[in-house]
């Protein structure tokens, strides 16, 4: 039996950036919601919402690019307004036991009761639309994100450097033969 292809759904949504995760969060679709935020904060938006509702679970680089796109909306404006940044919504318990012990909770807004964004939740359904598709790219560039995503996370706490400290290592090394290998023979 095969598992549907995970998707990232996008949309405006009134004043909110809303994307939908379908299907898995992982370092196969990271780079794609990454680019869709890095799209939507350059024209000027800060309110993000995650809606993880059908997320089964998340693994570590689609959580590093989550830390970076939070700490990216807080460090983008001097004195953010109260609901500006970035909300996870419709976690299961899986996604929120994850997000807490990763310490995200301190950086990004964690809805567990189902209050936040209550009008915006409704238009949702029918608002959203098929992120861009993820185009494909070399290797490298997919390590060099992967890498990205595991500092950031680990930037957050000692726990996550710990944690994350023999990922980062290999990916290092793993960029650094990658390097050597697309490096031009001198003639």
């Amino acid at each position: 039996m095969n598992t549907p292809a995970s998707r990232i759904l996008v949309g405006m949504i009134g004043r909110v950036f809303w994307m939908r995760v379908e299907g898995k969060g992982t370092f196969q679709n990271s780079l794609q919601a990454k680019t869709a935020f890095q799209g939507i904060m350059a024209r000027g938006v800060r309110r993000l919402v995650v809606d993880l509702d059908r997320c089964p679970m998340m693994d570590s680089t689609f959580l590093g690019m989550l830390t970076g796109a939070a700490l990216s909306v807080k460090t983008a404006t001097p004195a953010p307004l109260e609901d500006e940044g970035l909300s996870v919504v419709n976690a299961n318990q899986r996604n929120v036991q994850l997000l807490t012990s990763l310490g995200l909770d301190n950086i990004l807004s964690l809805d567990i009761d189902g209050k936040m964004w209550a009008a915006e939740r409704e238009r949702a359904c029918a608002a959203l639309q098929q992120c861009a598709d993820a185009q494909p790219c070399q290797k490298e560039v997919q390590t060099m994100h992967i890498l990205d995503a595991h500092k950031t996370l680990s930037g957050i706490n000692a726990e996550n450097e710990v944690r994350f400290h023999d990922v980062i290592e290999f990916l290092e090394k793993e960029l650094q033969a990658q390097t050597a290998d697309s490096a031009p023979v001198p003639a």
